[in-house]
């Protein structure tokens, strides 16, 4: 037993039997905890359901499960618990599919990547190891496409290929 009276006992003004049911899952430094579960469940009803489960274990599971079902029926009276579960679904669901585009954009620029450095490795092997050709690297447009050339003989004419 806890020194003093448990918060259930103290909120019900009574003395705290050595026994006590509740004294062991409502501390009495968190009287907001029992008031929550007395308000929704009636404290005989939490008494009753605390008493019919035989492990010490899952009664302060079950202690924790009532707090936080009452916590959250006082909040939101019509939906309770279940309407933070619904919106902890939802959440999760609009992070997943964020998450599949983010993914799909990484694919999709990856395959881009690849395709470009294919299509310049193929270009490289058209031209003739002797050509004198010199491509220069701001010569590239946005799309990635070849758009002029300079040629590196002494006339330094650019000639535009698109």
């Amino acid at each position: 037993m806890i020194s003093g009276r448990c918060a259930a006992c103290k909120y019900l003004r009574r003395r705290c039997p050595s026994d006590c049911i509740f004294s062991p899952y409502f501390p009495p430094n968190d009287h907001q905890r029992f008031a929550c579960v007395h308000r929704i469940y009636g404290a005989s009803n939490v008494g009753k359901m605390l008493q019919q489960i035989p492990s010490h274990d899952l009664r302060a599971k079950a202690a924790d499960t009532l707090y936080f079902e009452a916590k959250y029926r006082i909040q939101d009276p019509v939906y309770g618990c279940v309407g933070m579960i619904t919106q902890l679904h939802q959440q999760i669901h609009s992070a997943e599919s964020e998450l599949a585009k983010i993914r799909a954009q990484i694919a999709f620029l990856n395959s881009n990547d690849h395709a470009q450095e294919s299509q310049v490795q193929n270009i490289e092997t058209k031209l003739h190891p002797d050509s004198n050709i010199l491509i220069l690297p701001e010569q590239i447009n946005a799309a990635g496409l070849w758009s002029t050339y300079v040629p590196t003989s002494a006339s330094s004419t650019q000639t535009s290929w698109f």
